[in-house]
């Protein structure tokens, strides 16, 4: 009789990947950052481990949108007082934090515990071509869309 196996914290092996992220739509682009975040490409992946990879996504004000998104994508946000409700156009976002449009779009692809927030940690985004993780050597992939 065949048992399943789980891998041990220390037997995962973590890779360090580069996404660049011009010209890619932002929902394809995202839901294949969650897939390599959770580790879902690996062959001992368990929904209840850790046995994903960091992922370096750069160029992210390069991301592109399909149809009237651009105009019509807003997003909520609330500082918890009474009234304390704000839209924030995708225009604007973009312009200012590039980088929470692809972390917000990664985020609703994760599952909502412990485990997810474990996860998301492991995403790192930046503006431009330039990253601070060159010493973790990634090795760069390429996601169509």
């Amino acid at each position: 009789m065949f048992k399943t196996y789980f891998p041990k914290a220390n037997e995962v092996k973590r890779e360090w990947l580069l996404v660049d992220a011009e010209g890619k739509t932002l929902g394809r682009l995202a839901s294949r950052i969650a897939y390599l975040l959770r580790g879902k490409h690996k062959p001992y992946f368990s929904p209840h481990l850790d046995t994903g990879d960091f992922v370096v996504v750069i160029n992210a004000e390069k991301v592109r949108l399909t149809g009237k998104k651009a105009e019509q994508k807003t997003y909520f946000k609330h500082s918890g007082y009474l009234g304390g409700w704000r839209l924030v156009p995708f225009k604007e976002m973009i312009q200012k934090h590039p980088e929470r449009v692809i972390q917000h779009a990664v985020w609703g692809m994760l599952p909502k515990n412990r485990l997810g927030r474990k996860i998301f940690k492991k995403l790192k985004v930046y503006r431009g071509n330039e990253h601070p993780h060159q010493a973790q050597n990634p090795r760069k992939i390429e996601i169509e869309g």
